[in-house]
């Protein structure tokens, strides 16, 4: 052989050595996913409608809680789990990461709580705590106590099942879109009426990632939409659209684990609503959507995740005097129930809150993808502001995330009033509405810890 041949064929030998050595070394991503029924075996009283004074009147859908771990290489892993639930509380958000932490090493950053916010199940102790304008019996407060307890430790088997089960997978992620959410805020001579608003905003943007493992089959599907779970409002358990999409889902994916979340749904109405059938149309819409993102082209995400958590207060505008809380009482209205309890509190020597602790929360998924899961039942504004603020086409904003609160109502929502800017605190145990300047301070917390990658100067 003569040695310039010799050579070439060294280093050919040498080049496939070293990208061998190279390609081995790169990160993969390692995904699990993992589910849990939580329907309930026993009576308990279901969230979402005041109206309603009994126990449930049966099972409709069974509905579940999910989980989707992810890691990187040696990494840490992290946790998306999605709930079929009007509200997970921050307390059970906090206690599920605590327990993550001890026994398989997550960091409180990389845990993340999404309710479905479907109005057809079980109450949690500390979301909406004054809802039905009465005190609960004894008897519904024990049962709603034993569901929260049974959840909170089936939420963390879940995560752990999930971990458990982490194989190398890629990921890959796009955005679809789905119309039946409609603006709910309609303007009257005499204030906003919860009534279809056609020329309300709106978010109809469907983002969806797929997890697929390295033999090609799709382990979960994990979507996200603005839009209340409000199609129904019977007495009985029911994941409401969301459920009847992740059964679609899941019919149309064998083997795979479909997860929803919420985007800023907080002032927005599946149209038309009232009857089941109209749960599973919209459910079998968003699925038919989700499906055709999943077969289609999509964004591959490189193995790269950076959690970020930022927690702080969002003040609450001035606070009801005394005098003011009992002539609610004395006035028997609507109001007089929520007086009530603070009257107590103050009774008690206790002072009123001045501030609701609130957090932000990013993944960033390299600079491809990044996602922000904000707590409350965060209106449409935010979401389109975040857009505008950010790079829209790499953002995926989740509201209803780590704790539901109450309702976190934009500057213009505040400005103009209403059940989402003021009326709904009566419901969430609140003593007043929040500030007005709560938009820039969730917005500029989102600013200070999501990547520069995503700022709209970064290319």
């Amino acid at each position: 052989m003569k040695i310039p041949s010799l050579l070439a064929a060294l280093a050919l030998i040498f080049c496939i050595l070293h990208c061998h050595d190279a390609h081995a070394a790169e990160p993969r991503w390692l995904a699990g996913a993992a589910k849990v029924d939580i329907t309930p075996d026993f009576p308990v009283r279901l969230s979402g409608y005041g109206s309603r004074k009994t126990e449930f009147e049966g099972i409709e859908q069974h509905i579940f809680a999910k989980a989707l771990a992810l890691r990187v290489g040696d990494g840490a892993p992290a946790v998306i789990l999605t709930v079929d639930n009007c509200g997970v509380p921050g307390h059970v958000r906090d206690e599920v990461a605590r327990r993550l932490k001890a026994k398989a090493g997550v960091p409180d950053e990389r845990v993340a709580v999404c309710s479905s916010h479907t109005h057809s199940a079980p109450m949690l102790g500390g979301v909406l705590s004054t809802l039905f304008g009465t005190d609960v019996p004894a008897d519904h407060a024990e049962r709603i106590a034993r569901y929260t307890k049974e959840t909170t430790d089936k939420l963390e088997q879940v995560a752990l099942s999930a971990i458990a089960a982490a194989k190398p997978c890629d990921l890959a992620w796009e955005n679809g879109e789905v119309g039946f959410a409609m603006n709910r805020r309609f303007k009257t001579p005499t204030g906003y009426a919860n009534k279809p608003n056609p020329e309300g905003p709106t978010d109809h943007a469907l983002p969806v990632l797929r997890v697929t493992a390295a033999d090609g089959k799709i382990i979960a599907v994990l979507t996200g939409y603005a839009c209340h779970c409000t199609t129904t409002g019977f007495n009985r358990v029911h994941g409401d659209w969301a459920g009847c999409a992740q059964e679609e889902i899941e019919k149309a994916f064998p083997g795979a684990i479909a997860l929803t979340a919420l985007g800023c749904a907080g002032d927005q109405n599946p149209n038309p609503r009232g009857t089941y059938e109209l749960a599973i149309q919209h459910g079998q819409s968003l699925a038919a959507e989700a499906a055709r993102v999943v077969k289609g082209t999509m964004d591959t995400l490189t193995p790269a995740l950076d959690c970020r958590m930022k927690r702080f207060a969002l003040p609450f505008d001035t606070l009801p005097t005394r005098e003011e809380f009992e002539k609610r009482v004395a006035a028997k209205g609507s109001n007089a129930y929520h007086a009530k309890k603070q009257l107590e509190r103050l009774d008690r020597g206790e002072k009123l809150a001045t501030e609701l602790p609130y957090s932000v929360q990013t993944w960033s998924f390299g600079k491809d993808l990044a996602m922000i899961f904000l707590p409350g039942e965060v209106v449409v504004d935010y979401s389109l502001r975040l857009k505008r603020d950010f790079d829209g086409a790499r953002l995926w904003v989740n509201a209803y995330s780590n704790d539901v609160p109450c309702y976190i109502p934009s500057r213009r929502v505040w400005e103009e009033g209403g059940y989402e800017a003021a009326g709904a605190m009566l419901y969430y145990d609140r003593p007043t509405r929040l500030a007005p300047e709560v938009e820039e301070l969730i917005a500029g917390a989102v600013r200070e810890i999501l990547p520069n990658e995503f700022h709209r100067a970064a290319k």
